[in-house]
């Protein structure tokens, strides 16, 4: 269903209420602590001192001043947060008073007012099986509300997932090291895997990625309400199923969970951290899980 402006107007209110109060009394802190110093640039040149690394010599000053003089570097204090956002069909799904949208949304408004409060930029992809739309990085409310929009009331053409396609858009619009987080149900990206993983090596060897899972609870967990038709929402397949079946019930689980653990098992070795949250959970806690383990 498409939303009309005023639709659109009134959600995006509603998001920046709710997230920027968490992201003011929570997130802020955390944020800075976890991803602070991600990179060295050049303050000044000095005269050299015993002990300093002889590598740092400035050769240009010191020929000019005939004595040694050497580089001096800072940490970086101003980040570039990309969000990587899927916005396929299956993002619409949710058996809870949220779908999977609301809650993408919800998380990357939170993230995205935490990296403004750190005076960060925010940049936003949005994706389907190709690229939707690219937002570049800025700063301030303004633009962090256009992205809230974007996530909102955007509606995209594509019908299926290609997270590859999107690694591969980042790395070749961002040259400078951005903190990264990649929000999807992960639906469908199995098919995709070979390529996804040869997307990752490059893009998480040139930025900071991190995985942010979100799922609804039928996802992996079938109710007991007997024969049902199910539609997969990227390729339109229909299908029944006997959930009465206890069997059927298991087996929809432990695929889930096969297809779940091996995504996070390639992705671990791409030193990729992931976060896993469901439509009716607190992404807060499963969020400050990973800003801890970093």
């Amino acid at each position: 269903m498409q939303l009309s402006e005023n639709d659109i107007l009134k959600r995006v209110r509603h998001v920046e209420i709710k997230t920027r109060g968490l992201s003011d009394e929570i997130f802020a802190g955390k944020y800075h602590t976890a991803f602070r110093g991600r990179g060295m640039s050049f303050a000044e040149v000095r005269e050299y001192r015993v002990g300093d690394d002889v590598r740092d010599i400035d050769w240009n000053v010191t020929a000019r001043s005939d004595r040694a003089h050497v580089k001096v570097y800072e940490e970086e204090r101003e980040l570039t947060m990309m969000l990587l956002v899927d916005v396929s069909p299956s993002r619409m799904f949710g058996s809870q008073e949220l779908t999977k949208k609301n809650m993408i949304t919800e998380v990357a408004a939170t993230l995205a007012f935490s990296a403004a409060k750190n005076n960060d930029k925010v940049g936003c992809i949005l994706f389907s099986d190709r690229v939707e739309k690219f937002i570049p990085p800025k700063k301030g409310r303004s633009h962090i509300l256009m992205i809230i929009r974007e996530l909102v009331g955007y509606e995209p053409t594509g019908e299926a997932t290609n997270i590859s396609e999107a690694l591969r858009y980042l790395v070749g619009v961002n040259k400078k090291r951005a903190t990264t987080f990649l929000l999807s149900d992960f639906v469908d990206a199995e098919a995709d895997v070979a390529r996804m993983e040869d997307a990752l090596k490059i893009a998480s060897s040139k930025h900071d990625i991190m995985a942010i899972r979100i799922y609804d609870q039928r996802d992996r967990e079938l109710p007991n309400v007997g024969v049902v038709e199910i539609k997969d929402a990227e390729t339109g397949e229909r299908s029944w199923l006997d959930t009465s079946s206890r069997r059927v019930r298991e087996f929809w689980q432990e695929e889930y969970d096969r297809c779940r653990d091996a995504m996070n098992t390639m992705l671990g070795q791409h030193r990729v951290d992931v976060a896993e949250v469901r439509t009716d959970g607190d992404f807060v806690v499963e969020l400050l899980k990973m800003f801890k383990q970093r």
